[in-house]
C-alpha cells in the first residue's frame, strides 16, 4: 500500500464482520513489490514465507483481522492466458490463504455480463468501499485511494464483488492458463 497504508489499516481494523477485495488489472507496477516481482521473474521462486519481512506485516494484518470473526475474501478477474504478473500474484496467493483469506480466481471471460466498477477495490463491512487508483502503468495513482459510503455505490460494488465470487474459482483449484 502507499503512503494512505495507515487509512487502509484503520478501515480494515475498524471492520467488523467483512472485508473483500476485488482486483480486476492483469498487471500492477507498485514499487513495494517491485524487488519480489524482479527476483520472480528471474528465478522462478517467488517468497513464499508468512514470516518473511515482505510477507510478515500483511499475514499479521489479515489475521488480527480474522481472530476478531472478519470474513477476508479476495477475487481476482484475470485474462487468459494469464500475464507474467498474475503467474506473480498465483504464487504468492497461498500466503494469502495462509493468513486467513479466502481468495478465488474470475477468467475475464466468464465476467462479459457482470457490470463491474472501473477499479480495484476493498469493501468493509458492506458500508465503505475504498477504491484503489491505479496510473496505467498499474502504479499508484495520485490520490491513491478514494472513500465512498454513499449507499448506492456500495450496493453496486457489493452486488459486482458478489456476482464474480460466485463464479470465481478457488486458488486451490484454479490453474494458470
Amino acid at each position: 500500500m502507499p503512503q494512505n497504508e495507515l487509512r487502509f489499516n484503520d478501515l480494515l481494523e475498524a471492520a467488523q464482520h467483512s472485508a473483500v477485495h476485488l482486483e480486476m488489472r492483469d498487471s500492477y507496477g507498485v514499487g513495494d513489490e517491485a524487488d519480489d516481482y524482479q527476483q520472480w521473474k528471474e528465478t522462478g521462486r517467488r517468497d513464499a514465507d508468512p514470516g518473511s519481512a515482505y510477507w510478515a506485516p500483511w499475514v499479521d494484518l489479515i489475521q488480527q483481522a480474522t481472530a476478531r470473526g472478519v470474513t477476508v475474501r479476495r477475487a481476482r478477474v484475470v485474462s487468459e492466458p494469464v500475464t507474467d504478473y498474475i503467474r506473480y500474484e498465483h504464487a504468492g496467493a497461498g500466503v494469502n490463504a495462509h493468513a486467513g483469506e479466502q481468495v478465488r480466481w474470475l477468467p475475464r471471460r466468464q465476467a462479459v455480463d457482470l457490470l463491474l466498477p472501473g477499479c480495484d477495490l476493498w469493501i468493509f463491512d458492506g458500508a465503505r468501499v475504498l477504491f484503489n487508483h491505479f496510473t496505467g502503468d498499474g502504479d499508484w495513482a495520485d490520490p491513491p485511494l478514494e472513500l465512498r459510503t454513499e449507499p448506492g455505490i456500495v450496493k453496486q460494488c457489493t452486488d459486482a464483488f458478489d456476482a464474480v465470487w460466485e463464479r470465481a474459482t478457488p486458488h486451490d483449484q484454479y490453474e494458470i492458463h
